[in-house]
């Protein structure tokens, strides 16, 4: 615990409350708002307050810190090259209410990001708005909403989502007042396109999966997918979660899917967010375009003497679509973000497809190290994979089943010794269709000595004995905590004494 609020220097050391302007018989204020007591600031100089927060920032783990190999977060370096582009005066130092003529380099950027990622999820427009996944996801499952209400198919009330799909997913489709009809996997991990088909019909709305889907398992039976719910005259949604590992490969556009959602946080060097905001840009195929959320950019030629502040010769302007759903998030999305994305789409270029096949190599990599640092250990008996396949997508399952079975370690245990370790704990308990699972990302950024070294301590943890597991992890600031409580029952304010 830090001790700020315990330095009790001399009044007006540090923070003071200013003379207020007027005099205080013309100041009214109702009392329900007014203090019973001064606010406790604590009395501490600039060195002091420099120190709080050097401490608080040796207590955190992330990506700069260690090996963050969080399944499903793609948890990859941000280049600082972004930062400093973001930080720009003449893009950190606008405000969203000037006119378009300040403002033609930043929508010209927001054009540009439109576009390329219109390429990427071969979709025929972009809409930046969404500030985060899961709002990309409810704004793209809004628009289909409207979409039917516009062609009087009222009677479309369910959505499907797989059993391995993103917690999300459901959350998102009930937020908009639909019906979730879940649908099981096989026991490959994939699609059972005769589930599927047995409760697509006339209310089937949309359904909702991700490709590779959670288990990092590509569905191969997509295009079928995709031809029975478009058959029954339902749309096809796309979770960009895993858009890492197919990049440049393939698309959502080509899978069939009629709306995709972007975590610009993962796929294209976004910092994550830390709760908020974050970048989820949604796009659609053109039947969907009119319903997206405003505003878009559009570009057209110049007219009069719009010359001396277009940017070549084109002028670009905001453009609300004639069917909006309206505003999903205050101005125009997240800005920064997008700057961010936009510099690392445009130093990487054609790069971007040979990034998500190093994250498929990475992750096919670690997975087998794992297997062949367990058996050289004498412990290859205690795990296994989550899902068969030959090759893996950007990320991996695995079960702790035979560990707790045998020896009373779960997914969990391990997980806290890993922590011990050094390392940020991979993704335990999704999804919930593999027992004891543990999920795991690497990305295309570690290398291979990282790998390496992080199988070879796995290893490690699982020759640790079930009660020192058990009350693992020791050496962290914070220890073994309820996870569920403290969910529930969040610490916002500082744990003074005398309360």
């Amino acid at each position: 615990m830090s001790h700020l609020f315990d330095h009790h220097g001399a009044p007006g050391k540090g923070y003071s409350q200013p003379a207020p302007v007027l005099p205080a018989s013309e100041i009214s204020v109702p009392s329900s708002l007014v203090r019973k007591q001064a606010a406790r600031w604590p009395r501490i100089s600039e060195p002091e307050m420099v120190r709080h927060y050097t401490w608080l920032s040796k207590r955190n783990f992330g990506i700069d810190t260690g090996f963050y190999p969080l399944g499903s977060c793609t948890m990859k370096h941000n280049p600082r090259v972004n930062e400093v582009i973001a930080q720009l005066p003449g893009i950190a130092d606008i405000h969203p209410h000037q006119p378009e003529h300040h403002l033609q380099g930043l929508l010209s950027i927001y054009h540009e990001m439109q576009h390329m990622l219109e390429i990427c999820a071969g979709m025929d427009q972009v809409t930046l708005q969404p500030v985060a996944g899961a709002q990309g996801e409810f704004t793209a499952v809004r628009c289909i909403q409207e979409y039917f209400r516009l062609r009087g198919e009222d009677q479309r009330t369910k959505v499907i989502v797989p059993d391995s799909a993103h917690g999300t997913n459901p959350a998102s489709a009930a937020m908009c007042g639909f019906e979730i009809v879940e649908i099981p996997s096989r026991k490959d991990g994939r699609i059972d396109l005769d589930a599927l088909r047995a409760v697509a019909d006339e209310t089937t709305a949309v359904m909702m999966i991700t490709n590779p889907n959670t288990l990092g398992l590509f569905e191969a039976d997509i295009l079928e997918a995709s031809a029975i719910v478009h058959d029954v005259g339902g749309q096809m949604y796309y979770d960009g979660a895993n858009f890492n590992a197919i990049l440049g490969i393939t698309s959502p556009g080509l899978m069939g899917f009629d709306a995709v959602h972007f975590n610009l946080h993962k796929t294209f060097s976004q910092p994550h967010g830390g709760g908020g905001p974050g970048s989820g840009p949604i796009g659609v195929k053109a039947h969907l375009a009119d319903f997206l959320p405003g505003p878009i950019v559009k570009k057209r030629p110049i007219m009069g003497d719009e010359a001396k502040h277009a940017i070549e010769d084109m002028w670009f302007g905001w453009y609300e679509p004639t069917h909006s759903i309206g505003k999903v998030q205050q101005w125009h999305g997240n800005a920064g973000a997008v700057i961010r994305c936009w510099a690392y789409y445009r130093r990487y270029g054609n790069g971007l497809k040979t990034m998500s096949e190093h994250a498929v190599l990475n992750a096919n990599y670690l997975r087998h190290a794992l297997h062949r640092e367990a058996e050289k250990a004498g412990v290859s008996d205690m795990i296994v994979d989550g899902a068969e396949t030959d090759v893996a997508k950007h990320e991996f399952t695995i079960s702790l089943g035979p560990a707790k079975e045998s020896h009373g370690i779960s997914a969990m245990d391990i997980a806290k010794g890993l922590l011990d370790m050094g390392y940020m704990a991979p993704t335990v308990y999704f999804p919930l269709v593999v027992p004891e699972c543990m999920m795991i990302e690497p990305t295309e950024t570690e290398s291979k000595e990282t790998l390496d070294t992080f199988a070879e301590d796995f290893a490690k943890v699982l020759q640790v004995d079930a009660e020192t597991l058990h009350a693992a992890p020791i050496t962290t600031p914070v220890r073994r905590v309820d996870e569920v409580y403290a969910a529930r029952n969040l610490c916002l304010r500082h744990p003074y004494d005398e309360d």
